[in-house]
């Protein structure tokens, strides 16, 4: 916006110019007092305009330009929805000019906001494919005037290279998941793990409360592989652990597809699983579908993790567009998880996604 200020005060002065140009030619007679005057005032009406324009608050003067880098909408029914808010929120209804990018690469997503970076966004709003390697492109965001705001996904960068986040509590959704899977006081735990992209938040977050429960209580990993958020890869992950015949009695599935994914080949198998049957299934995201698989019990656990941070990263603008000190830099997004012997229809209706 900054940027866009400074164009039209350049634009002023240039009309100005060209104005002063115009009123003299060299051939030209020269003009009566009053003439001069009277073409001296509508020459100037024009600069006048423009530096008024230019001088205006930014809400009033033009559009909000913000560039968003998030994740694929097709990777869950989570980043759908999550994709479907902010695109209901950053429209020029609301006084904004948005662009999108989408990847689950992070070298793809860097690419895409140094081009945002070269477009002279006013805003960078980031969710991370991976929490490493944003150093260098935010503080070329920085060094332009760019503000970055992070949402769904933290990364590992200083704090004074983004003006605050919005995120989920990912280690705590991981651990809120694992506490309650020892509450299950089974004889032996041996886990299937379905891990999400790699390096990613909700990756680590999920799978470090796993690891240390491997590490510190005896849980066995069966077998530990990345299925990129993918149902197929996922039901290819387990129909191959089925296939080697090795036992296992929990699907510890870090999204809902994933999980979705790893049930169609237990029922592949005829392989029981749910409330009070051999294999115990859990997800993340809490899709309605998913949260249904816990009401009919078919499903043991799914851990909430809220897609709407439109409104949040909305509030945050305004207030730096205002010239306001923001409360917090971190927005924990409040979260739970759901157990298929407790679940309620209403639970479904109110937070399934």
């Amino acid at each position: 916006m900054k940027k866009r200020l400074a164009a039209l005060l350049i634009a002023a002065m240039f009309a100005g110019v060209l104005a002063g140009c115009a009123a003299a030619p060299a051939a030209a007679p020269a003009a009566a007092p009053a003439a001069q005057e009277e073409a001296k005032e509508e020459a100037e009406e024009p600069a006048e305009e423009a530096a008024e324009e230019a001088a205006e608050p930014a809400e009033e003067g033009g559009l909000i330009k913000v560039g968003i880098i998030n994740n694929d909408p097709n990777e869950s029914g989570y980043r759908t929805a999550n994709d479907k808010d902010l695109k209901a929120m950053f429209t020029e209804e609301n006084g904004y000019e948005a662009s999108f990018a989408y990847s689950l690469k992070n070298d793809e997503q860097i690419n895409a906001a140094q081009k945002f970076i070269q477009d002279g966004v006013d805003y960078l709003l980031l969710s991370a494919a991976d929490t490493a390697g944003w150093d260098s492109v935010l503080k070329d965001a920085q060094d332009a005037g760019i503000r970055v705001i992070l949402f769904d996904r933290t990364i590992d960068a200083d704090e004074s290279l983004y003006e605050a986040s919005i995120v989920s509590d990912m280690a705590k959704e991981g651990e809120t998941a694992i506490n309650w899977l020892k509450g299950q006081n089974l004889d032996s735990y041996k886990v299937i793990h379905l891990q999400g992209v790699m390096g990613s938040a909700a990756q680590r977050g999920r799978s470090g409360a796993l690891d240390d429960a491997v590490a510190n209580d005896g849980f066995e990993l069966v077998t530990q592989q990345t299925a990129e958020w993918n149902a197929e890869k996922a039901q290819q992950i387990v129909q191959s652990v089925i296939d080697s015949g090795a036992e296992f009695n929990v699907i510890y599935a870090e999204n809902d597809d994933m999980a979705k994914g790893a049930v169609a080949a237990l029922d592949k198998a005829n392989i029981s699983h749910g409330v009070g049957k051999d294999v115990i299934v859990m997800g993340f995201d809490c899709n309605k579908w998913a949260l249904e698989e816990l009401l009919a019990q078919n499903w043991n656990y799914d851990g909430q993790c809220n897609p709407f941070q439109a409104a949040y990263l909305d509030e945050i603008i305004k207030k730096l567009e205002a010239g306001e000190t923001l409360d917090q830099k971190v927005v924990i997004m409040e979260e739970k998880g759901f157990d298929a012997t407790t679940i309620t229809q209403e639970d479904v209706d109110n937070y399934g996604i």
